[in-house]
């Protein structure tokens, strides 16, 4: 009997650390959603053969790809792996659109976000005859219901799918809703 009072501590401490790990990736997320700053971004098309893999859509947009010869400051070494910081600003028709990007820090600016990619390997190559980079945001899955990805995906294959992220001031992207035609298909929650 005494050697399982040990034991119930042991697991309710493990409990508690896993608990509070969840909470912190769901809160962090969800400050995201409550407090970033709204960007509206166009989709583009992707491969139909990698449309839709279970239950969420591909999605991949205007801004990530980004012209070798726009992104100014250091460049990386060859395969060295970095993030890319990308300020995006509001366009003319009221998507965002790439204004500057660096792999140097960029400093906060009025009527603007500064959104950073996910890890990208760089390769030498990619600079030469002006070449783009590919960049992830973190942003490129939806989840949705079963069976419903294939209306989606073919309104974002004809140019209706747009995306409202929100982007934190640490420059970290949570997509808000997904929209077909200008109107909310699908909101996330905050929780």
């Amino acid at each position: 009997m005494i050697a399982a009072k040990p034991f119930a501590a042991v697991a309710l401490a493990v409990a508690l650390v896993q608990t509070s790990i969840l909470g912190y990736m769901i809160e962090g997320r969800a400050s995201i959603l409550r407090s970033g700053t709204e960007v509206l971004l166009k989709t583009v098309p992707v491969d139909p053969r990698d449309l839709l893999r279970g239950d969420y859509v591909i999605l991949t947009y205007e801004i990530s790809n980004i012209s070798t010869t726009s992104i100014a400051g250091t460049r990386p070494q060859d395969g060295e792996v970095a993030r890319l910081n990308v300020r995006l600003t509001p366009g003319t028709d009221g998507f965002w659109i790439v204004s500057q990007a660096s792999f140097d820090p960029l400093a906060a600016e009025d009527g603007s976000v500064v959104v950073i990619s996910q890890p990208i390997t760089i390769y030498g190559w990619e600079w030469e005859n002006a070449g783009s980079l590919t960049v992830p945001f973190g942003i490129e899955r939806f989840y949705v219901p079963e069976g419903e990805g294939k209306p989606i995906e073919d309104g974002r294959n004809e140019g209706r799918v747009s995306v409202a992220a929100r982007v934190s001031e640490d420059g970290q992207a949570q997509i808000r809703a997904l929209m077909l035609d200008g109107e909310p298909l699908y909101e996330e929650p905050l929780y």
